[in-house]
């Protein structure tokens, strides 16, 4: 019994040990959300027919943890580009077609 009770504990602190090792998001930059099909954060911004509205775009980067969305103008290759805030900074945002976004 106690050889079972000393293997289960083992296992519960390898397992917190395993999850513990992921790597935290870099502070300078959001974490990604979502998957391509929803647009994520980082992903590379393809030019093509971009249809999201200012509003559109303005609740995305909300959903996304941008604040303070100003300045936005679609480009001629229909991506969007903007100013926002994110963990107290200023960063320059973008998103495309797709709904992928990228800041910096």
């Amino acid at each position: 019994m106690r050889t079972s009770l000393l293997l289960a504990a083992l296992l519960s602190l390898a397992g917190g040990g395993i999850a513990g090792a992921q790597a935290p998001a870099a502070p300078d930059r959001p974490a990604t959300t979502g998957t391509a099909a929803h647009g994520a954060v980082g992903e590379r911004l393809e030019p093509g027919a971009n249809s999201f509205t200012e509003t559109q775009v303005k609740e995305r980067f909300a959903k996304m943890g941008f604040g303070e969305v100003k300045d936005l103008k679609k480009d001629d290759q229909g991506i969007w580009h903007g100013r926002a805030t994110h963990a107290g900074k200023e960063v320059s945002i973008g998103m495309d077609f797709k709904g992928n976004v990228a800041a910096q």
